[in-house]
């Protein structure tokens, strides 16, 4: 939509911003602009003269717009922009094979069709947009570069993925990125957004013009002076236009053609009727203008609308069969009437100038000659580019459903889903496979929409769309009658139990696996059984059951066996996964080479999704063993590239955890408040499960019950009963509540219940207690001796580093016990090594193991129990940080008086004098403890017990104590 005044009204802000970011890309301080604004209001006439800006600094400019017309490209505006570095020759006499791109440069060819050839299509979008941004350092690294995207509201999610990295990273270079972007609700609006609040982006607003201004275009137009146009002229269009210039000159330009507006020699007057419909006079401008290009024009613009909004001319000539000098003849008056204008990014390209124009051209067509035409124009395109590479597949997906052929249509669409899915585009995948899904069962295709459903199924389930996958269920039923073979039909129930799994719901998931294994039993194909042998292990792991592993285990080498023999990549890569997954029991070492398989197969056979998943595995691995989140916030990023919303908020779910673990509360608390909003939202029952464990464990390690209470009846209305994460919610919730009321005993029952529930139905979760902080307890009541720890230290989970660092307390133990001092301080101090990330944890050993120390004479007892008493009452955590100053008195020891708290005791007993250790006592009252109870987990006497049950049944007005109970159990309960 380019203005064709000879100068641009009132954009002279916008214009300084513009070239204050390239003189400052010239100095290397690169730098992100946006020109947002409605259709029509000059976004693409400023980013020209950017253009124009940029060639006056000397600075190169690449210019790609997004397609506003039929299907979603991957990468499309990208490889408008990269390819002009190839059609301009070498870089000041640096060829382009040259540049210094090292490893970056085989993951560009998913965007450069010359270098497609070293494409790696498994490549990550942070990779591939650190390969972008590093080719555009290097051929502008003489003057600086300018790349300019128009339309970025209908860029595919690929290409904002590339574009959000080059925004993050444009700062320090020479390169400005110029986008324009319309004022409607898109994901480039909200990256913009995000960017000008981020202070890494600028967002140029463009308002509507003037009436001065809109005056001034006019002027511009009729080549006179703004006080000359005639007012009724100025007063109409002004109206008519709400200040877009597009409008403006369009408007005006059907004025002056229907004879309203003449020029005389003294100048514009007014001699007709300026009243008409808007929509109408532009149609009618436009078509009157088209008129003027005789017959053969009209033909040829009319089946390059049917193309689209932009169009070949190769294309073009081979469907009207119209000679070089006719086309060229053509072409140049449409772009002196203003219908047209050259695609610059691109060569051979030309572009209507607005929809509006190519919409008026299909208005003069019957339905049967469009199809004609546009059946005319796939021929030619299939014809010149017979493998349909990049843009071409859909376009003629497109132009075949124009005419009418549904089937070949939808088979179109569905290898550029496949495509699509191949580069690790899932949001354009499925839009294409969504189309071809719909042409298909229109067409009554059930082999070819069986085509489209497999691939579309798993891609709907990593974007997390859950309830649209299983809309299609009923469809097999109806494909089951359709002819189609036992196999397909099998494969397609065997997806579904896929998505069945990848949403939690694992008795939807067996029941397509029944079903298909039903149909396989009558037909057998070990292929298909490959794969229904995967999906079938995957939900044998979430079914409960004592030999849930077991069985899962025997699946998924069966399913390798077969994929091996059947060369099925995906399969191998899958049942890798899981085997890896169940190795970690063993030796992680073995889980790791099992993984560095799935990830090379993935790699090998371009399988980007899979690699992402291992990528996720391998980064969980270190997390575990390590502690280390950098792993797994780079798979995260890969997923969120490829737009796998489950992997995402699975990453997110662990970070949160790793948060609780690091007592990083309040970021623990608010990330979970955000994710648990989401992943309810998509029915992400996995992932609802892990944050609301992970929120029950962050309420524990706080020491407040009711929020954890809170948090797990959540958990059990989410299926959470025999899932792999309730032993979680045993060991790192309750069990360490308990702990943090100092009831030993309490935490000793629920780490027997985890024993129960692991036996009863076996997790691949190894955070549980059963292998760390239960190892401990054991040693420090006797119930655990030498050997036993052994055995516990020996294991895989036992050397994980949350696990670790209790097993070397447990250790120092055992070893003070034995009499050997300097080995079980030594253990201590390599205990605090492992538990430096893990705070609460770190203080919470030192507090158990010190009394024992204190007893066997080793390690510095007085010096630990000082450091988690300062914890604990920091963390408002009383009954610890009391039990560690009771320890304290018994060895001697000087102890701080602590008289703070008080914000943690309700308004309502505050305001009646409740003392902070009398609310100690009101507590836990609630649990219908006796005196002693009280006192031993107080640390303090029955008596003191007594004295204050005492005043406060005198404050409260509770004068007995079963009142007092009712009361505590009522201000303790979660508020509903």
């Amino acid at each position: 939509m380019r203005s064709r005044s000879r100068y641009i009204v009132g954009r002279d802000p916008q214009l300084r911003e513009i070239k204050q970011a390239l003189t400052d890309a010239g100095e290397g301080r690169g730098g992100v602009v946006f020109l947002v604004g409605e259709a029509g209001i000059g976004k693409s006439r400023l980013a020209a003269e950017a253009v124009g800006m940029a060639f006056g600094m000397g600075m190169r400019a690449l210019r790609g717009r997004s397609s506003t017309t039929g299907p979603t490209i991957p990468f499309r505006p990208l490889t408008e922009a990269l390819m002009s570095l190839f059609r301009s020759g070498p870089l000041d006499g640096t060829s382009l094979d040259d540049l210094p791109l090292g490893p970056y440069r085989p993951a560009l060819g998913r965007i450069i069709p010359d270098w497609s050839s070293d494409a790696q299509n498994n490549s990550s979008m942070v990779i591939l947009g650190e390969a972008v941004l590093r080719l555009l350092i290097a051929t502008g690294r003489e003057h600086g570069q300018l790349l300019l995207l128009e339309d970025l509201h209908d860029a595919d999610p690929e290409t904002l993925a590339v574009v959000e990295y080059l925004v993050d990273n444009l700062e320090y270079t020479n390169v400005v990125l110029l986008a324009t972007i319309r004022t409607e609700p898109c994901d480039a609006l909200d990256m913009a957004d995000s960017a000008r609040r981020r202070g890494v982006g600028t967002v140029l607003e463009l308002a509507p013009l003037t009436r001065p201004e809109v005056g001034a275009v006019i002027a511009a137009q009729l080549d006179t002076e703004p006080g000359l146009v005639p007012r009724a002229a100025l007063d109409r269009l002004w109206d008519d236009s709400s200040g877009s210039p597009f409008l403006v000159e369009e408007l005006l330009q059907g004025m002056i053609g229907s004879g309203a507006l003449v020029r005389f020699e003294d100048g514009w007057r007014v001699v007709g009727d300026l009243r008409s419909d808007v929509s109408t006079a532009l149609a009618r401008g436009i078509l009157r203008r088209i008129d003027r290009l005789g017959p053969q024009g009209l033909t040829l613009l009319s089946a390059a609308a049917v193309i689209g909004r932009r169009f070949p001319l190769t294309v073009l000539q081979r469907m009207t069969g119209i000679d070089d000098r006719g086309l060229l003849s053509h072409l140049h008056a449409g772009v002196a009437a203003q219908l047209v204008v050259p695609d610059e990014p691109a060569p051979d390209w030309y572009a209507f100038r607005h929809s509006l124009t190519a919409e008026a051209l299909l208005t003069q067509l019957t339905p049967g000659n469009r199809a004609t035409m546009a059946g005319r124009a796939a021929d030619a395109v299939q014809a010149l580019y017979p493998d349909l590479e990049g843009d071409w597949c859909p376009l003629v997906a497109e132009l075949r459903s124009q005419a009418g052929d549904d089937a070949e249509a939808g088979r179109l669409f569905t290898d550029a889903g496949l495509r699509a899915l191949a580069a690790g585009a899932i949001g354009s995948a499925i839009t294409l496979l969504s189309r071809a899904e719909r042409l298909l069962a229109a067409s009554q295709d059930p082999a070819g929409r069986s085509d489209a459903l497999e691939a579309l199924l798993p891609a709907l389930a990593e974007a997390g769309d859950f309830a649209r996958a299983f809309g299609f269920a009923e469809n097999l039923h109806t494909l089951g009658g359709s002819g189609l073979s036992a196999g397909r039909l099998a494969a397609l129930h065997t997806r579904l139990a896929k998505v069945a799994h990848t949403a939690g719901r694992w008795e939807d998931g067996n029941r397509q696996i029944a079903q298909a294994r039903s149909l396989l039993a009558a037909h057998p194909d070990e292929a298909c059984a490959a794969s229904t042998d995967v999906t079938a292990a995957y939900l044998a792991l979430d079914t409960p059951g004592p030999d849930r592993t077991q069985l899962a285990e025997k699946l998924a080498h069966s399913a390798l066996q077969a994929a091996q023999r059947h060369c099925l990549a995906t399969v191998a890569c899958q049942a890798l996964e899981l085997l890896a997954t169940l190795a970690r029991e063993r030796d992680f070492d073995e889980a790791t080479a099992l993984l560095e398989s799935a990830l090379q197969t993935a790699e090998q056979h371009q399988l980007p999704l899979q690699r992402m998943y291992a990528l996720t595995r391998i980064g969980g691995n270190y997390w575990l063993t390590e502690g280390a989140t950098a792993p797994l916030l780079a798979a995260r990023s890969e997923a969120q590239r490829l737009g796998s919303a489950t992997i995402v908020y699975t990453i997110d779910g662990i970070m949160i955890l790793d948060a609780v673990l690091r007592a990083e509360f309040t970021a623990a608390q608010q990330s979970a408040e955000e994710c648990l909003a989401v992943v309810q939202r998509l029915r992400l029952a996995p992932a609802t499960r892990y944050v609301l464990m992970a929120r029950a464990a962050l309420a524990a390690h706080r020491g407040d019950r009711p929020a954890m209470e809170s948090a797990l009846a959540a958990f059990a209305d989410w299926d959470g009963a025999g899932s792999q994460e309730e032993p979680l919610t045993r060991g790192l919730a309750r069990a360490f509540c308990a702990l943090t009321e100092e009831d030993r005993p309490g935490a000793v029952r629920e780490l027997r219940a985890v024993a129960d529930l692991e036996d009863t139905n076996p997790s691949t979760y190894y955070l549980s207690g059963r292998y760390g902080i239960g190892l401990l307890l054991d040693v420090l009541s006797g119930a655990a001796d030498r050997a036993a720890y052994e055995e516990v230290a020996a294991t895989a989970p036992g050397r994980m580093r949350w696990n670790r660092q209790f097993v070397l307390f447990a250790g120092a133990v055992l070893l003070g016990r034995e009499g050997r001092p300097e080995e079980a301080a030594a253990a201590v101090a390599e205990a605090l090594r492992a538990a430096a990330p893990y705070a609460t944890a770190l203080h919470l050993g030192l507090r158990l193991i010190a009394d024992a120390a204190y007893e066997d004479g080793w390690g510095e007892p007085v010096a630990w129990l000082r450091r988690a008493e300062e914890h604990f009452h920091q963390g408002g955590v009383a009954a610890v940080a009391g039990a560690c100053r009771a320890a304290l008195r018994r060895m001697g020891a000087p102890v701080q008086q602590r008289r703070s708290g008080s914000s943690t005791i309700p308004d309502v007993l505050r305001a009646q004098g409740v003392t902070v250790r009398e609310y100690e006592v009101f507590r836990l009252l609630a649990e219908r403890l006796g005196n002693k109870d009280i006192a031993d987990r107080l640390y303090i006497s029955p008596r003191t017990v007594e004295k204050h049950i005492a005043a406060l049944g005198t404050k409260t007005g509770r004068t007995n104590r079963a009142a007092l109970c009712e009361l505590s159990a009522s201000l303790a309960a979660p508020a509903t």
